[in-house]
């Protein structure tokens, strides 16, 4: 402390005593020690004054003040002249008791024996200080820096010697320092400039040197500590520059060296990092030698002085220097000489390899270096000397020393010795801090340092230490940074975790040491030994660094060894720092050799940041924790003790508290440096010991806390023991906090709790059971229930336990968690309820937690029964721990299911034994910490190699924001304890919210950093469905057989739609006779309940149910009206000070808010749901009983069967009516009129009862393909509303067959118009004709495909199912029984199809799919994804599974939800549908059974693409037979309103694929209103090689249309017209011209599109030349005759070959196209090769016709550009597009390219086949869309080690910031190493390459699939700027102008030329 700031006057002193005198006096008293009378009159001030400083502190600002200004006159008066730093003091920090280190001091409080040594020491060192004051000359006029006023010192210090107590004084000064500090930063702000003036003055000579309290000012920077949201990217220090460096080494014998050396530059701006002059001469750094290097590095401003250096290595390190010269390369007039003309050696000179110089613009000048004298007092104890080396830096305003080692020749720092050094350095300014150490080197390292002091500037500065620097001894520290003065603020931990690589030798035995740099440098934490580390190679060496700098965000960190050991060389791979002060974790890679025989041979390396690696964690403050045991026989402990802390926020994790030297001994008091969150005020805490053993029990006499940023203080006075066999048999304590901040402290409180246990068989547990009562205020934690007060034998059937548990008063008790450990044989534990109540209560005012929940069913009119629970884990959920709430109504309700599912990774011996624990933290508070026992998914074996456990943790709400980290971890037991945790998935259905966490790391005491517990955050969080939580409550009727063994499930329907099909099932057994069961559910929120339907699957023996009856509960919003006392509603006020300063007044008011209340449906059913009782039915819907407007309704229906061979079918059939109030659900269609149901051509009658469904949608129907002849061909339904007679006609017309039609098994139909039907009767021809194609209108086709994976077992022979789920209804179950690809479906590898249609679902949002398991031992089954493309949507959607499902396998689910991924969907314009007819002929042989396709064109030559009409062989056989007319309803573009032309045709493939057509006509709907159009095309020809003129396709033009319209009286109205301007039929003959030349003629098959501005003649064969018999041979020219519509102006040609026969080589000279109708000819000249050997390789070529002007496009750009426009631009950047909006001048920017290089890894599983992506970021957030990097040629994915070039084309972002780079795969098993990435920006002349080598992958890494590169973590190289020149090169149009060879262009200009260009020959050019 400056010496400005202490008091004159020793009456002052003791008043101004710390109320520390009052905490102690119990544990004096146990001392038995006596008080001095002094002491006892100060202890009688002392309570005085901590009355009034208390009464002072607590929140009244008005008296608060008063005080201070009478304080301030006091003050005025007595301050000394030279008593003022206020500009200094600024911002003193104020608190009531700063103590600092130095405050709740080295108290001695150690046993009795060392006080005598103690206090002969302090006497002895009263002395040595005398001495030292003659030893030191102190010039006149020099002040002594950090030590007290001279007289007060010594004043202090003879009372010191003797006083009995050395605890008070010490604390006294500190105190009264500090509260000196508190008035003067209070007055700071009143008092006048004329005042200071005249201090001044009064100072006179001695204001020359104006005193810095630096321990002040760091203070202020740590309390003004707020993030930077900066990324610094302005800053000049960033902007490179290049330097010169010139190094002439002496002319002295010996001059040279071999080691490398470095050069750090200092200068305005920041620090350079240390550089590596590195020559590739041999002979650098040689006698009398100049060597010059060029370094790049930051901008540092003007240079003050350089730091020269080299690291010792070689065979002759010694290097004699003459000077540096440094030069800035930008103004090379400014050259700087450095003359150092000295060794740096470790033999010569002064032993120095390390110097700092100061430069001069003058080359003649020496500047002249400040000597620094260095005192060091070593302590007089035993054991305290030293023979380590001992470090030193000396840090000051202007930098630091750097590492010095205070070596000089006599035996140094021994027992009781005071040792001189001097230091050379440049002027440092103002000292502010050392570091002081040694290396643990020596027999005896340990030492105990008493102080320092150094000289410098005229001026002393004490550093006061006396602590240990040893391994064993105090907190283990061998190096500490120690500040000026007496006040020694906090120091800031960083957690270093340094990892060794994981190659041959990567270990090292050196000595490691680092430096971490701040920002530009300007601060760094000095050399820090990282001692005690194994650094063996893979594991990762864990250091807690604590030094007095702010310095996080780190810029770099050197880190380096001593090269001293055998086997010197260590490969380091990373390090990870995390400061918990800034909350800030920073990963700086290295991945190199520290090694003089490896590599560069460097054995230290600076290490950068990877910017984009860096999390912002949870902040935590540093606190001060001080346990004094009390000095009674028998009070210490060797027992590990634990502390929990409590505050206003919430409450810290249970803290072990691990010391080095043997803690808790007796009348000891132990130090600890703990760090917490921020909670607030505290409010108490919970220390413990673990261990129940005898000599175990611990007496403790209190605890203070002291947060040493603020100095608040708190005191936990204890004085009693904790162990079994003393006071009340506890090891378990609460200690309320007590001190200023605490105006009435909680009171302690014993709880009185009876826990019942229930009275079934079976029903009592002998494990060990324990509770934690949680209330307002806290909680009491997890106390185990070890002594009862009334059984001996505890937790018997029937027994009530009583127990106490003493805990600090917990406010409303809220809650209850309690549970057992599960062991022992019979552990389950059948619990009845727990009371809770204060002690000395009445019984009736016990809070009851029922274990059972109260059930009132149907609100009295029965009677009131229970259902209790177990907590077993074969019963009920299982589950062994429950949170209990208070009897009440739905209570469970507002809990919250977190789902946890772990996976535990699949390296070798991944799997553990041990038990695992989480611990959730949110924004509202956090679990405690749970152990994991009890699965949902019930492997047998939990933790297991690969596999995935989800566990259900319902507990209250800790937050809707987000779960922002997860501690994780297990208990170490078991004999393979240690465990490799992949990965951790916490969903919470309630918030819509799931959360990866990912892990891969050990948590084993054996690997990595031998963690068993972590804390992860998430690295992502995605939006799911949201749900809300049901309470359903179901109760058996209580007659005979009532139960059911059935499994059984529930439907709800709400206002707002319906939930899936819920099951009702726990682990017990359920639905006996006469029971009760509550089943707590997550489904949708469907709004208010009206039905619900229940039902079961009538399996099991005693299926018969007789339901009473069902409630469901669900949480809602509502007005309540609720009475506030009006001192509560004061809380919410925001004036609540002022309030508060009122008498509250017990005033009552009622007001009105909106709250979450319970909602009770109840549903009376008392009926039988048994197929031999009342009506047979398993199915019952139940209307709400509130409800007036529903009631239940019967629906007649009758299936008509179809009348064709083989309709009927003998499978089961099953129905859903859909209406406008719901549906019914699927029902079995059981009791027909006929007993063989669904025979051919019958008419079935059922009848259906459920809730009114009102006007009906639609119908589902579907049958289980059971019984040999399944397949059914369903003509209608018709169903009758028996409410209001109405009847609604549902035509269906097809198979419902797995080998007919499409295959589906089910069909969704709608009703149409009863005009349809009627009109369908009159003539029986047509009727199928008219309504296909209104059906699928209105319905959508699904083509899922469906991929299984490419692995050993994938395949699977189960049944597999989905159901599709839209936003408004879902498909039901599908059977996949029919794939259209494979008769051998889901086998390895292969991609299966199949159809869906359904009828108004709304968009997808999620796919369910699965299997049932059967299928023997392969029923597992890989599945890879599913995609689905709904044409008539225009998108298809890719579901992403890669999982397995499969009862064996990962989480053992053989069902799985998938969801959308967003970056594998396309859109695209969405298809219509046509009903295509055709009529074959009734001539001989006439049918066909090839495969027949058409192409529809519109208008302005739109087409659809060619779509064949049967998809598969057996419905070629089927249909085309002779006289037939076939109907097929296909989903094709919409090519407008107008049919220009259609072509026919067939592949002639088959046994007889001859086909005679007689006509095609086309149907589609009109786009408005009710109707349709068919268009009728006549063809009257054969399509056959051998008939006519042998063509297999024919091109048709419409005659006639015919429209139908529904008028409005119900009747249809057709109409026909003729069409008159239809295209007409061309002759086109072409003429090919093969070239002259060897080798020019093909035996191939040709092939030839003409395209016109009409449209064009689809692909034709050129197959029967006119005039050679031997067609396309060298120098020949065949003519072809193509007949097709009207083509208008023909302008390009397609041709190609198929590459078949011997020789298919084929160079094409020319085509020539002659229209014979319109007698014109169009060139094309083509002169290239179509060949697989030749040119660039192709055998598909475009032309374009002679003197052609418009856009050509070459062969892949049509694929490209629609991919593109459609993927990309509708979806990917949907967000960009919103942006676009708002921001105008972003529509602007312009296009550039960017060159992208991907390098992708080596190891396994690195390469990926999914699609990659870059987006560029630039200033102001602006960015290119996404672009995406598609492999050239097709090829798919990165390979392993290869390295891809790419160009990309987007917007010019300006100067880019970051690059984000991504892909698109969705599945863990797409996984991509990412080795590096380089982007360049030829147009800016900058390329920035970015060292990744990380993966992006679910399962690796972070589990992130895209990652932000920042641009600071990548090197900028600067690149030749370029512009972008477009350049039209035009070959003439003369026969054989074009050349094949490689053509250059150099463009020449005003300022210079460009190198040759060599123009790309792409495809056609």
């Amino acid at each position: 402390m400056p010496p400005k700031q202490k008091k004159s006057t020793a009456s002052e002193e003791t008043e101004e005593v710390d109320d520390e005198v009052e905490e102690t006096e119990p544990n004096l008293k146990e001392s038995g020690q006596g008080l001095t009378h002094g002491d006892a009159t100060k202890r009688g001030k002392s309570r005085r004054k901590h009355k009034s400083t208390e009464r002072s502190e607590t929140q009244e600002p008005p008296e608060k003040e008063k005080k201070e200004k009478e304080r301030d006159k006091v003050k005025k008066k007595k301050k000394k002249p030279n008593d003022d730093a206020d500009a200094e003091a600024d911002a003193a920090v104020s608190s009531k008791d700063a103590e600092g280190e130095q405050n709740n001091n080295e108290s001695t409080t150690k046993p009795k024996k060392d006080k005598s040594e103690r206090l002969k020491g302090e006497v002895t060192e009263g002395k040595k200080k005398q001495k030292k004051k003659s030893s030191v000359e102190i010039p006149e006029g020099v002040e002594v820096m950090g030590s007290k006023d001279k007289k007060s010192k010594n004043g202090k210090k003879k009372k010191k010697s003797h006083d009995d107590d050395g605890e008070e004084p010490l604390i006294e000064e500190d105190e009264e320092e500090e509260e000196d500090l508190k008035k003067k930063k209070k007055k700071k702000a009143k008092k006048s400039s004329g005042d200071s003036d005249d201090d001044k003055k009064k100072k006179g000579k001695k204001s020359k040197s104006k005193q810095v309290d630096y321990a002040l000012i760091y203070q202020n920077e740590l309390l003004n500590y707020h993030t930077d949201s900066s990324d610094g990217y302005e800053d000049e220090y960033y902007k490179k520059k290049v330097y010169e460096v010139v190094t002439v080494t002496g002319d002295v014998k010996g001059a040279g060296t071999d080691a490398n050396v470095f050069v750090t530059l200092f200068g305005d701006f920041g620090v350079s990092p240390k550089v590596h002059l590195a020559s590739k001469s041999r002979n650098a750094f040689e006698k009398n030698k100049t060597d010059v290097f060029r370094i790049k590095t930051q901008n540092i401003g003007p240079i003050k002085k350089l730091r020269i250096e080299h690291d010792n290595t070689g065979m002759s390190a010694s290097w004699f220097l003459d000077r540096v010269v440094v030069t800035d390369m930008i103004r090379p007039h400014l050259r700087f000489y450095f003359p150092c003309n000295n060794w740096l050696s470790r033999e010569e000179g002064d032993n120095l390899f390390v110097r700092d110089l100061l430069g001069s613009l003058n080359p003649m000048d020496v500047p002249k270096l400040n000597k620094y004298l260095v005192s060091v007092f070593t302590a007089d104890m035993k054991g305290s000397g030293t023979d380590a080396d001992v470090f030193l830096n000396i840090f000051g305003e202007h930098g630091d020393t750097g590492e010095r080692r205070l070596d000089s020749d006599k035996d140094n720092f021994e027992r009781g010795s005071e040792d001189k050094f001097t230091i050379e350095a440049p002027n440092l300014g103002r000292l502010r801090k050392i570091t002081i150490g040694h290396n643990n080197r020596g027999s005896s390292a340990g030492w105990f340092l008493d102080k320092a002091y150094d000289m410098g500037n005229k001026e002393i500065y004490e550093f006061p230490v006396n602590r240990w620097f040893a391994m064993d001894e105090d907190d283990g520290k061998i190096q500490r940074d120690v500040l000026v003065g007496s006040m020694q603020p906090m120091g800031i931990i960083y957690n270093v975790q340094v990892m060794t690589g994981d190659i041959r030798g990567a270990g090292t035995n050196s000595k490691i040491h680092m430096v971490m740099h701040g920002s530009k440098g300007l601060k760094n934490s000095g050399k820090i030994f990282l001692e005690g580390g194994a650094f063996e190679r893979a594991l990762i060496d864990i250091f807690n660094v604590e030094i007095c700098e702010l310095i996080s965000p780190l810029s770099r960190v050197t880190i380096g060894h001593d090269n001293g050991a055998v086997g010197a060389g260590w490969y380091c791979e990373k390090v990870v720092i995390y400061c918990p002060f800034t909350g800030i974790e920073q990963t700086f890679p290295c991945g190199m050799w520290l090694d003089e025989d490896e590599g560069d041979g460097l054995i230290e390396r600076e290490l950068y940041e990877m910017v984009s690696l860096r999390q912002k964690k949870h902040k935590k403050y540093p606190w001060s924790l001080w346990i004094w045991t009390s000095d009674i026989k028998g009070a210490g402990t060797d027992a590990q003790v634990f502390l929990q802390i409590y505050g206003e926020k919430g409450k810290s994790d249970e803290i072990k508290l691990e010391n080095n030297s043997d803690s808790f001994e007796q009348g000891q008091l132990d130090k600890f440096m703990i760090e917490m969150p921020d909670m607030g005020r505290l409010l108490k805490l919970r220390i413990w010991h673990e261990k129940r053993n005898p000599f175990a029990g611990w007496h403790l006499a209190k605890v203070t806390l002291l947060k040493t940023l603020t100095m608040d203080k708190y005191s936990f006075e204890c004085g009693r023991w904790l162990d079994i066999n003393e006071d009340d048999n506890e090891i378990v304590r609460e200690l309320p906090a007590t001190g200023a901040l605490i105006d009435d402290p909680l009171p302690l409180i014993k709880y009185r709790v009876t826990i019942c246990t229930g009275n079934v068989s079976g029903s009592g547990t002998d494990a060990s059971v324990f509770l934690n009562v949680i209330g307002d205020l806290g909680d009491t934690g997890e106390r185990l229930m070890f002594m009862s007060k009334n059984n001996v034998n505890k937790f018997e059937k029937g027994n009530h336990d009583e127990f106490l548990i003493e805990s600090v008063f917990l406010g409303q008790v809220r809650r209850v968690r309690v549970g057992h450990d599960g062991r022992g044989g019979g552990c389950g534990w059948y619990l009845d309820k727990v009371l809770v109540r204060e002690e000395g209560q009445p019984e009736s005012s016990a809070t009851e937690f029922p274990c059972f929940r109260q059930v009132d069913t149907l609100h009295m009119m029965y009677d009131t029964r229970h259902l209790e629970l177990w907590l077993d884990r074969n019963e009920d959920d299982g589950q062994i721990i429950r949170e209990l709430v208070p009897a009440g109504d739905g209570v469970r309700l507002f809990n919250v299911g977190y789902h946890i599912a772990i996976k535990t990774g699949s390296v070798n011996g991944a799997s553990s034994d041990s038990k695992v624990f989480v611990k959730l933290y949110g924004e509202k508070g956090d679990t405690d910490k749970v152990i994991l026992a009890v699965s949902d998914n019930d492997l047998r074996n939990y933790f297991e190699t690969a596999r995935t456990d989800i566990f259900t943790l319902d507990t209250y709400d800790i937050g809707k924001a987000s779960i922002n980290r997860l501690l994780i971890g297990h208990t170490n037991e078991g004999l393979r304890a240690g465990w490799f945790l992949d990965s951790v998935q916490i969903s919470v259905p309630v918030h819509g919210m799931q959360y990866m966490f990912p892990s891969h790391r050990w948590l084993c005491k054996d690997e990595a950093d031998g963690k068993v517990e972590v804390e992860i955050y998430p690295s992502e969080v995605l939006e799911i469905e949201k749900l809300i939580n049901y309470e359903i409550t179901v109760v058996t009727g209580d007659m005979r057989s009532a139960g059911t063994n059935a499994s059984v499930f529930c439907q709800i329907y709400g206002d707002e739609g319906k939930t899936e099909i819920l099951a009702l099932k726990s682990r017990s057994n359920n639905f006996e006779r006469g029971t009760t069961e509550i089943f707590k559910i997550e489904a949708l929120d469907v709004g208010k309940i009206y039905k619900i339907r229940i039902f079961h699957d009538g399996k099991g023996f005693g299926d018969g149910w007789f339901l009473e009856m069902v409630d469901i509960k669900r949480l809602t919003m509502a007005m309540v009206q609720i009475e506030v006392k009006k001192e509560e509603t004061t809380k919410k006020d925001k004036k609540k000070d002022k309030k508060k300063k009122k008498k509250e007044e017990e005033e009552v008011e009622i007001i009105e808010e909106l709250q979450e209340v319970v909602e009770t449906s109840t549903f009376a059913c008392s009926r039988w749901l048994a197929r031999d009782e009342e009506d047979g039915e398993i199915v019952v819907e139940l209307l709400n009983d509130s409800n007036e407007e529903l009631e239940m309704n019967s629906y007649e229906v009758y299936v008509y069967t179809g009348t064709m061979w083989g309709a009927g079918s003998d499978s089961k059939v099953y129905i859903t009516i859909y209406g406008e109030i719901g549906d019914t659900g699927e029902r079995w269609l059981r009791k027909s009129n006929h007993l063989n149901k669904f025979g051919k051509g019958q008419e079935d009658v059922f009848s259906l009862t459920a809730v009114d469904l009102g006007v009906l949608k639609k119908l589902r129907i579907r049958h289980d393909n059971s019984h040999a002849s399944a397949g059914w061909f369903l003509d209608r339904v018709e169903i009758i509303d028996t409410k209001d007679d109405t009847t609604y006609f549902f035509p269906c017309k097809r198979w419902l067959s797995v080998d007919e039609d499409d295959c589906q098994l089910a069909r969704e139909l709608v009703p149409v118009d009863e005009a349809f039907i009627k009109k369908g009767d009159e003539d029986e021809d047509d009727s199928e004709a008219t309504l296909g194609l209104e059906q699928k209108a209105m319905s959508t086709t699904y083509t899922v495909r469906i991929k299984t994976g490419d692995k050993k077992y994938a395949g699977t022979d189960a049944n597999v199912f989905m159901t599709l789920f839209g936003t408004k209804d879902d498909t039901g179950i599908i059977t996949l029984k029919a794939s259209k690809l494979h008769r051998n479906k889901f086998e390895r590898g292969m991609i299966d199809e199949f159809t869906v249609e359904a009828v108004d679902l709304g968009p997808l949002r999620k796919l369910r799919i699965g299997h049932d398991n059967r299928g023997g031992g392969s029923a597992g089954w890989f599945l890879d994804w599913v995609e689905i493309d709904a044409q008539s949507v225009g998108q298809k959607l890719r579901f992403p599974c890669g999982r397995w499902l499969d009862k064996g396998e990962d989480d053992g689910a053989i069902v799985r939800d998938l969801f959308p991924n967003p970056l594998q969907s396309e859109f695209y314009t969405p298809f219509v549908p046509y009903e295509i007819k055709t009529f074959t002929s009734d001539v001989f042989g006439a049918g066909t059974d090839a495969d027949v396709f058409i192409v529809l064109y519109g208008k302005d030559a739109v087409c659809t693409q060619q779509k064949s009409l049967c998809v598969n062989k057996r419905e070629r056989r089927m249909y085309f037979e002779r006289g037939a007319e076939d109907m097929f309803i296909v989903e094709l573009e919409d090519i407008g309103d107008v049919i220009e032309k259609i072509r026919i045709g067939h592949n002639n493939r088959g046994i007889n694929p001859g086909w005679h057509l007689d006509r095609v006509e086309i149907r589609r709907l009109l786009r408005k209103g009710k109707g349709s159009e068919t268009v009728i095309f006549p063809c009257e020809r054969w399509l056959a090689k051998s008939e006519d003129d042998g063509e297999t396709v024919r091109e048709l033009q419409p005659s006639d249309i015919i429209t139908e319209k529904l008028s409005r009286d119900g009747s249809l109205k057709v109409t026909e017209i003729e069409v008159e301007d239809a295209l007409e039929t061309h002759t086109y003959n072409v003429s090919v011209m093969t070239g002259d030349m060897r080798g020019a003629g093909t035996d191939a098959n040709v092939f030839l599109t003409i395209y016109g501005d009409l449209g064009d003649t689809g692909e034709r064969k050129l197959s029967k030349s006119e005039t050679n018999s031997n067609k396309f041979e060298r120098g020949s020219v065949d003519k072809f005759t193509i007949e097709a519509v009207d083509l208008g102006q023909v302008f390009k040609i397609k041709i190609r070959h198929d590459n078949s026969m011997m020789s298919p080589d084929w160079y094409l000279d020319q085509v020539e196209v002659f229209d014979l109708d319109t007698e014109e000819v169009y060139l094309f000249l083509c002169e290239r090769w179509l060949s697989r050997k030749r040119e660039d390789r192709l055998i598909e070529r475009v032309f374009y016709v002679k003197d052609y002007e418009g856009v050509r496009e070459s062969l892949n750009s049509k694929k490209t550009s629609a991919l593109t426009v459609n993927s990309v631009d509708s979806n990917m950047n949907k967000k960009n597009k919103k942006k676009r909006e708002d921001e105008e001048e972003e529509e602007d920017l312009p296009i550039i390219p960017y060159h992208v290089t991907i390098g992708t890894g080596l190891e396994r599983d690195a390469s990926t086949t999914s699609r990659a992506y870059v987006i560029i970021v630039g200033v102001n957030h602006t960015q290119t869309e996404r672009l995406w990097l598609d492999l050239p040629n097709g090829r798919k994915g990165f390979l392993a080690g290869s390295l891809e070039s790419f160009e990309a084309h987007g917007s010019d972002v300006g100067e880019i910031r970051k690059v984000e780079l991504g892909h698109d795969g969705a599945t863990p098993e797409s996984c991509w190493l990412v080795d590096e990435l380089a982007v360049a920006v030829p147009t800016k002349g900058v390329k920035y390459a970015f060292a990744c080598k990380c993966w992006l992958a679910k399962d690796r890494g972070d589990g992130l699939t895209a990652r932000v590169f920042n641009v600071l973590d990548a090197e900028a190289i600067a690149i030749s700027q370029k512009v972008i020149y477009e350049l039209t090169v035009v070959t003439g149009d003369v026969q054989n102008a074009g050349t094949d060879t490689k053509i250059f262009m150099s463009v020449f200009g005003a300022n210079g030329s460009t190198e040759e260009i060599l123009l790309p020959k792409n495809e056609d050019r």
